[in-house]
């Protein structure tokens, strides 16, 4: 099993949450990121922490090789990103994404790391879905970036695709939903009268025991090549059945036949059938 791992950007939200969980299942842990935060903040912390502009290749590949071990990990989790469009402009946020990922995918390249796991996200689906989005729930081959956020993460995925192919790497990006802790479920409730609200990733989410959850997973995983896969929640935030949301909202837009009850809209079947994805918490469990 990978045990030694550099999780780039987790100083923030999701990265961690999964670095904190990859510690409490036995891997020795790096953080890697340009500023401290709730995951590490110091040298002397369980998550030791490395400042590094990732943007920089010189700065990444020092810090992903001899800066965090004074050897190569076993394998990088990449979640250091611009975490939204509405965080920078939108040259900043394509520039900065992308330039990064390449720069973390490029170090991995050139240090012999067999195995990246990275941050991409739902928004490649069709976010805001302002279009509708062509059948529900969506899979991983409806593919309409919106914004510079999104294509930052489809070209991304294609740069995952160029270095496996010239490095031999295997190099899988989670499509991640809106991810949420625990203290985040307090707003659920003002969700459920206005199906609008939520329409713009069909009432989607993830927990953050199900991010930790398919690191894990894509870390251990049996895979060869780049590959990418939805991961949310098994529901959605509202009340209300998912084929009902989707007649009132997106009306024509085709649902299939197993959708049932509050079942997600963002497909998560491969996520199961390849990874073992199986997230089982739901906000449910608090109301």
């Amino acid at each position: 099993m990978t045990k030694r791992v550099i999780v780039t950007g987790a100083s923030g939200k999701a990265g961690s949450v999964v670095a904190r969980d990859l510690l409490e299942h036995g891997y020795e842990v790096r953080n890697v990121d340009h500023r401290p935060g709730p995951g590490s903040s110091g040298p002397d912390d369980a998550v030791p922490l490395l400042l590094a502009d990732l943007t920089d290749y010189g700065q990444t590949i020092e810090a992903l090789g001899d800066g965090a071990w004074g050897r190569r990990p076993d394998a990088i989790v990449h979640f250091a990103a611009i975490p939204s469009p509405v965080h920078a402009t939108a040259a900043e946020v394509l520039r900065v994404n992308v330039t990064s990922t390449h720069a973390v995918f490029a170090a991995a390249a050139a240090l012999g790391v067999k195995r990246v796991v990275w941050a991409s996200s739902e928004t490649t689906l069709g976010l805001p879905f302002d279009r509708p989005p062509d059948y529900a729930p969506v899979d991983e081959a409806h593919i309409y970036p919106e914004t510079s956020y999104a294509m930052s993460k489809v070209l991304g995925e294609e740069l995952a695709r160029q270095f496996s192919r010239i490095a031999g790497m295997t190099v899988i990006g989670l499509r991640l939903s809106n991810v949420m802790v625990r203290a985040d479920y307090e707003r659920f409730p003002s969700f459920w009268d206005d199906p609008q609200l939520r329409r713009w990733n069909l009432w989607g989410y993830v927990d953050e025991s199900h991010v930790a959850q398919s690191v894990r997973l894509a870390l251990e995983a049996d895979l060869t090549g780049a590959d990418n896969f939805i991961i949310a929640a098994a529901d959605t935030v509202m009340k209300r059945p998912s084929r009902e949301l989707m007649a009132e909202v997106f009306p024509g837009v085709p649902v299939a036949a197993d959708v049932d009850g509050v079942d997600t809209l963002l497909s998560i079947a491969r996520a199961r059938a390849v990874l073992g994805y199986d997230p089982r918490f739901s906000w449910r469990e608090l109301y």
